[in-house]
């Protein structure tokens, strides 16, 4: 089974978001606007230089070569269109094109991807800005893991794959200009849909230089609105996937969940949610095969609490849980989860998150759910 070996670099990530946000969400009100028609823009180029870790033994041999990218991306900075403007301390954010190599040219191709993000400042001064980076798109890789063509390359086998992007931003901001430095770790993994799996991580160094092409019309004088109190929500979440299980061209298996969930937001600054969660993994009626198993015995229920960060419609979801049923315990008694969810109209919402045990990745969670007294 694959391993995501940065999920504990991403728990440490959103502490440090945490951190930052406590800060900044001091703020009691944000102001009211009624027509912004232009905002403020940048577009930005960076080089980007790293090397492939080798986390497992098994693609100890696919670093050969450094590891090169370039970057493109069209930012906005919030200046107060939004209330999480101002809980953020004005962040940057906006979407990211990527192209570039992974250590091994000849076993790995070449990577193009594209990703939202946003930087969270941690120390703002005038001109310098620390910002902690947060990213996620989807990746494309020309060579994958083929058994007759491609068999030394155990990392991935999905052309397509999730990309996350983790790091540290060092910026000056000087007029229209602005020039970064940048630390961050760049991922690519398939979640398990299909194995081998084990995942890139890729540290780069990169440069970056960066052009003010609008100025923004928000009205910095217009007056300040207090924010309401948020309620309790109640709801329902639905969740499909599939994923694949060693060896290597074996079945596919389908997992099937509901959660039954309590959410509570802070003044739009936060919450918490609590839910059941009650999950049917195909796999496991393959985990000891010589066991004869039931539907009902592989059933799966949990309790789970997590963190909500809120961006207008779209949330961040961190957290973890722990089984109250689960007979044949395949990876233990804790789950993790980490991901996104957007809020449509009517209550209506849809997920997006890894569920992993520790450092194993278990299956990429897709669900649709529904949102009582919003």
């Amino acid at each position: 089974m694959c391993k995501f070996e940065t999920m504990k670099f991403v728990f440490f990530c959103f502490t440090l978001l945490f951190l930052s946000s406590g800060y900044t969400q001091l703020a009691p009100a944000y102001r009211v606007y009624k027509e912004v028609s232009e905002k403020e823009m940048w577009v930005e180029g960076r080089l980007k230089a790293g090397f492939l870790i080798a986390h497992r033994s098994s693609i100890g041999h696919i670093p050969t070569e450094h590891a090169f990218a370039g970057e493109a991306s069209l930012m906005f900075k919030g200046v107060g269109e939004k209330e999480w403007h101002h809980r953020y301390n004005e962040p940057l954010y906006g979407v990211t094109g990527f192209f570039g190599t992974a250590g091994n040219r000849e076993l790995l191709g070449h990577y193009l991807g594209a990703y939202g993000f946003i930087n969270f400042p941690l120390i703002t001064t005038n001109p310098y800005r620390l910002t902690f980076k947060l990213g996620s798109g989807a990746g494309y890789a020309t060579k994958v893991y083929d058994s007759e063509d491609n068999i030394l390359s155990m990392a991935l086998s999905t052309h397509l794959n999730a990309m996350v992007v983790l790091g540290l931003d060092s910026r000056f901001i000087f007029g229209n200009h602005t020039l970064s430095l940048t630390l961050d770790m760049t991922h690519f993994s398939n979640g398990a849909t299909k194995v081998p799996n084990l995942g890139l991580n890729l540290p780069y160094l990169s440069l970056g230089y960066g052009h003010k092409i609008q100025e923004s019309n928000f009205c910095t004088d217009c007056p300040l609105a207090d924010l309401k109190k948020a309620s309790i929500q109640y709801g329902v979440l639905g969740i499909g996937s599939v994923k694949e299980m060693f060896p290597v061209g074996g079945r596919k298996y389908g997992v099937f969940g509901l959660n039954l969930f309590g959410r509570k937001f802070f003044d739009k600054r936060g919450g918490v949610e609590l839910s059941l969660d009650v999950v049917s993994n195909q796999e496991i009626i393959d985990f000891k095969p010589e066991v004869p198993k039931t539907q009902l015995e592989i059933l799966q229920m949990g309790v789970y609490a997590g963190y909500l960060v809120p961006f207008d419609k779209l949330h961040i979801v961190v957290g973890m849980g722990a089984y109250v049923k689960n007979k044949y315990n395949p990876y233990g008694p804790l789950y993790h989860r980490l991901g996104f969810r957007y809020m449509l109209r009517n209550g209506w919402n849809v997920n997006i998150a890894l569920k992993s045990h520790w450092a194993r990745a278990d299956y990429i969670e897709y669900g649709i759910g529904y949102s009582l007294f919003r």
